[in-house]
């Protein structure tokens, strides 16, 4: 089984060493950066499969690394966590690239449930295929790469998986409680809006610049992608 690896960023050093030992226990592989700047080095220098990293990071603060990961590797995960839970603070660290946000205090099973659900290889129960597309919007799954009208675009791991599961369902409304189930794999929590956030970001990259639109939403039902 492959060792997985994570980089854990996090100023603050009791938080940082219960973190890492509770990690280690469970079998991941845990190195630990105590600001933004050695984090950014350790990222530059190593492979990682997952970052665990704070919000207010002395040196580079936690929302501009994730940006800076993100630019460098659209496909590893990345788990925030931080003591700013709104709703405002969520969505800019979800703008920053982050696939996941953990409020603080939290339980330490909540933090191994929600990385195990990021290590996830591919959403549950896809089927396969290499080539996917609707209208002008292609979507290549073995090279992570997206494109309409032959332009690239740049989607974070979870919208990835989002979109991929959209087009695996063009034509057919899915609900909120199903993308939550089958992209996020947890049950829906009424009270976030993670989901249309995301399709929110989704919409900016793929349909804004575009006349015919892809991505729409049935009222009281969820959403659906259609070429109308």
């Amino acid at each position: 089984m492959k060792e997985i690896k994570i980089l854990l960023v996090e100023d603050e050093r009791k938080i940082a060493s219960a973190l890492q030992k509770g990690l280690e226990e469970m079998g991941y592989y845990v190195m630990v950066a105590y600001d933004g700047i050695i984090g950014e080095k350790m990222f530059s220098n190593y492979s990682f499969d997952l970052v665990v990293l704070d919000i207010n990071l002395p040196g580079i603060n936690g929302l501009e690394l994730s940006r800076i990961i993100r630019s460098r590797n659209a496909d590893i995960h990345i788990l925030m966590l931080t003591a700013m839970g709104t709703v405002d603070d969520k969505v800019e660290g979800f703008e920053a690239g982050a696939d996941d946000y953990l409020v603080k205090p939290f339980e330490f099973k909540e933090l191994l449930a929600r990385i195990k659900t990021l290590l996830k290889r591919s959403v549950k129960g896809f089927p396969a295929g290499n080539l996917l597309h609707i209208a002008d919007l292609e979507m290549n799954l073995d090279s992570k790469e997206v494109s309409r009208g032959g332009k690239k675009i740049s989607l974070t791991a979870k919208e990835f998986q989002l979109l991929e599961y959209l087009i695996r369902n063009k034509g057919r409304v899915v609900s909120r409680a199903d993308i939550a189930g089958r992209v996020w794999d947890l049950g829906f929590d009424t009270g976030t809006n993670v989901i249309d956030v995301y399709i929110n970001f989704l919409r900016k990259k793929i349909d804004k610049d575009y006349s015919l639109k892809l991505i729409h939403t049935q009222i009281g039902m969820g959403y659906i992608m259609k070429e109308s």
